[in-house]
């Protein structure tokens, strides 16, 4: 599939039909993802929650939802490997959209993170069914433009979510959620399989085979590189932004920090960071490179908003952008999962990665939450910064660089 559509246009391959669902299914997906993020306050206060609560009760259901994809992430990406990638288009949409939808009937916690558990589960296999799929249908000299595409375009359901959230109640933004999920679906019945994967299906090698990922060392090994170098976007969605009010109080900004504004403010920046790393990899030839500099320019910037003291709201809302710009580096952080497998074994991994990395979520909050009470909330999201970004810069080092891999090949398992 690859070396057939070599000689197309640039602009006809990226705009090709799996691209533009690609896109639409993970604008979807980040918008009930981040939604939580969003309506935290109004929806737990409508539970009857205050005070400390709201952020200890708003933490548990993050990471309830973040365990929730660590299962997802698995079964989705099996399921991918087994029976194609067509088949997590349809049945992670279809959860989640549903399970979102019943979001906006919840009448206590525990009802709650029952359903942001089952939403969680949905959510996890967009992405790596998305990315997947345009990474082995694209030319290798321009995959790297169409993840970008679906990654710039995806990351601005968040924006919509706060949109949506401003205008309507927190139920609303949950059904509208779950109704634009099913509405895609019409629109997906017109996308094919890769024919990559259509090949490995009619041969013999086994397919998605999670636990091979667990019994070859160097295997493991290229495996666990890629869920490190994604943890640090999470610690900057879960924490520094999530948290943006609390941090807005100890930091002294001057007026009001609203939650949602601030997501929307960081996924603003998300979607052109994701653009400019998509960019910058295809014009330096170099996965290893733009991920080496997106890390770096993260850490500076998470150092900076720690002592961003006494500025006004707008600033810090500005802040956040950069903050989400220096985060965007998602796009090139899957097409590396992508790219680092083989066929039989790609769905699985692209799949599993970034829920892996999103569900590192559960234990950097409980890193943060632990330290919190012994140094402050300040000093403790630096420290825990800093533990996430010298881990994905180790990992980085050992990675092997994937720009323009031939893609047509299986692994031996």
């Amino acid at each position: 599939m690859q070396s057939t559509a070599t000689h197309q246009s640039p602009w006809k391959i990226l705009l090709n039909p799996a691209v533009i669902i690609a896109s639409l299914g993970y604008f979807v997906d980040i918008y009930d993802l981040v939604l939580f993020s969003i309506v935290r306050v109004p929806s737990l206060t409508a539970l009857g929650l205050q005070g400390a609560d709201l952020l200890s009760k708003g933490l548990f259901l993050i990471n309830v939802q973040m365990a929730g994809m660590l299962i997802g992430g698995i079964f989705w990406g099996i399921l991918g490997d087994k029976k194609g990638r067509i088949s997590i288009l349809f049945g992670s949409i279809i959860l989640y959209s549903l399970a979102n939808i019943a979001n906006g009937f919840v009448t206590s916690v525990e009802m709650y993170a029952v359903l942001r558990f089952v939403a969680g589960i949905g959510l996890a296999g967009e992405l790596g069914a998305g990315i997947t799929l345009v990474a082995e249908i694209l030319p290798k000299e321009t995959r790297g433009y169409g993840t970008m595409i679906v990654a710039t375009i995806g990351i601005m359901g968040a924006i919509l979510a706060n949109i949506v959230a401003k205008q309507f109640d927190w139920t609303t933004a949950y059904f509208i959620g779950g109704a634009l999920g099913l509405a895609l679906l019409v629109l997906r019945m017109g996308v094919f399989e890769s024919g990559m994967f259509s090949k490995t299906k009619e041969s013999s090698v086994p397919r998605g085979n999670f636990l091979s990922l667990f019994t070859d060392k160097a295997r493991f090994l290229r495996y666990a590189q890629c869920v490190f170098i994604g943890a640090p976007t999470w610690f900057i969605v879960g924490i520094l932004v999530t948290l943006a009010p609390e941090f807005a109080v100890a930091l002294g900004i001057q007026g009001k920090i609203d939650g949602g504004n601030a997501v929307m403010y960081c996924y603003i920046g998300l979607a052109f960071g994701d653009f400019a790393s998509g960019m910058m990899s295809q014009i330096m030839h170099s996965r290893k490179k733009t991920m080496l500099f997106f890390l770096l320019l993260n850490f500076a910037c998470v150092a900076i908003y720690v002592n961003f003291y006494g500025m006004d709201a707008q600033a810090f809302y500005l802040f956040i952008s950069c903050l989400g710009f220096s985060s965007g580096y998602w796009a090139i952080f899957v097409t590396i999962a992508a790219e680092q497998f083989g066929t039989n074994l790609r769905a699985t991994v692209a799949t599993t990665v970034p829920n892996f990395a999103r569900g590192s979520l559960v234990l950097i909050s409980l890193l943060f939450v632990t330290l919190k009470p012994m140094y402050g909330i300040t000093a403790s999201a630096l420290i825990v910064g800093a533990i996430c970004t010298t881990i994905a810069l180790t990992a980085l080092y050992f990675m092997r660089e994937t720009f323009g891999k031939d893609l047509d090949y299986i692994e031996t398992t």
